[in-house]
């Protein structure tokens, strides 16, 4: 069969190689959120719906900035690879780290008044004052999470992830401790919750940030801070913007349902209800955004090293992967569709109201696993501000080989024939 001709499962191969362990990652770090939202939600059902509630807005307004912003090393990282300018990556990274510490700022001031913004859009007063009690105490992590986004890919770009797996696996570990003992130990409550989160963030940041300073396997790609970081920002802001612009409406669209929620009737309920539902659907989601980094890596790869035909057809696995992966989760999903909500509550209405919306929610999962493969292929072009069927079906792969080494600066690489 033509299909599985030696050309593409070497390159499935390659991409699963780099995919499973990324998924891995993208799964453990979401899933800090995710535990302390399930240790806080056997407390009452107020602290599952203040937590749901503060969570949503810092992922829209912080967490998934960060992760929009931080995809423009995708194609920067990616091409400079691929094109042997193994130096650029360390520069790349240092200009991105800069950029999303400054952006920053801005967004922690908007958690510390996040109560009236909340009061303003309707949501509850008692559920938007524990709202913003736990986004204040989440503060200290937007930074550690601003620059392990940036690692995260300065390393997955050189196809290094088994220390990330480690990593973050150990940090998951630490992370379900540090709850146990603020949450049931000490009784800190949502504190106890934005606490763990915190030490949990910056705990696999630091690790990560070691490794790369001491490992051989860096050596090449980071040779320390340079001042040429700060002449390439302009270029990364070019990528950034659009980037977070793509990424930021997909989530929005999670969160804002999530907001409206609180203005229902009983908002505890509706807010605690659609929680569960959005997190499962993320956490779900982890596991084909792991295909779609792994996929805009190999396209970016291949692009920068002048080779098209290798890019077009790393284009076609990764969209093949995705769908078999949307299938698999649909599977799980309504398999476990009657027990799910007990990992996160034991309130009998939330968990009835949890089980009528999970087929909802495994379509919805299926779906997002082939869009989040195409969101992997535009970022790889970097052409971020269009659709995939005007890039992919209609790409001159020559022509975007040719574009992305010119982009790296590389005169010695040259775009093979076709």
């Amino acid at each position: 069969m033509g299909l599985w001709r030696k050309e593409i499962r070497e390159e499935a191969k390659k991409q699963l190689w780099l995919a499973g362990p990324m998924i891995f990652v993208y799964v453990f770090q979401f899933s800090l959120q995710m535990i302390s939202l399930m240790f806080v939600g056997h407390l009452s059902e107020l602290f599952l719906a203040a937590v749901s509630l503060s969570t949503s807005v810092v992922s829209a307004t912080g967490f998934n900035v960060m992760m929009g912003l931080s995809s423009a090393l995708d194609t920067f990282c990616g091409q400079s690879y691929g094109a042997k300018q193994y130096h650029m990556l360390g520069v790349h990274t240092q200009g991105a780290m800069l950029v999303l510490i400054l952006v920053s700022i801005p967004v922690s001031i908007i958690w510390v008044y996040l109560e009236p913004i909340l009061v303003l859009l309707h949501q509850n007063k008692e559920v938007a004052a524990l709202a913003q009690l736990y986004a204040r105490y989440l503060i200290p992590s937007l930074s550690a999470n601003a620059l392990l986004r940036c690692i995260t890919k300065f390393l997955q770009t050189q196809s290094i992830v088994f220390p990330m797996v480690l990593a973050t696996g150990l940090t998951t570990l630490l992370h379900l401790l540090l709850c146990w003992v603020f949450i049931k130990k000490f009784e800190f409550g949502i504190k106890g919750s934005a606490i763990a989160i915190c030490i949990s963030n910056w705990f696999n940041t630091i690790i990560l940030a070691l490794y790369i300073q001491f490992s051989p396997s860096c050596k090449a790609t980071w040779t320390g801070f340079s001042k040429e970081s700060l002449y390439n920002i302009p270029n990364f802001l070019r990528l950034a913007f659009p980037s977070a612009v793509m990424v930021c409406l997909e989530s929005w669209t999670f969160e804002i349902i999530l907001i409206l929620s609180g203005v229902l009737a009983n908002p505890k309920l509706q807010t605690s209800v659609l929680s569960i539902c959005l997190y499962t659907t993320g956490i779900f989601w982890m596991v084909p955004f792991g295909v779609s980094a792994a996929g805009s890596t190999r396209i970016s790869n291949e692009l920068g090293a002048g080779s098209p035909k290798a890019a077009y057809l790393a284009v076609k696995v990764t969209m093949f992967l995705a769908f078999l992966l949307g299938l698999l989760e649909f599977s799980i999903l309504m398999s476990l569709w009657k027990v799910w909500g007990r990992a996160f509550t034991n309130v009998h209405e939330v968990l009835t109201h949890v089980i009528s919306m999970m087929p909802i929610v495994a379509t919805t999962v299926f779906i997002d696993s082939i869009q989040t493969a195409f969101q992997g292929i535009v970022l790889a072009l970097t052409v971020q501000v269009v659709c995939f069927f005007l890039v992919t079906l209609r790409s001159n792969w020559e022509k975007e080989a040719k574009k992305a080494v010119a982009r790296v600066g590389g005169t010695e690489v040259k775009a093979e024939e076709v």
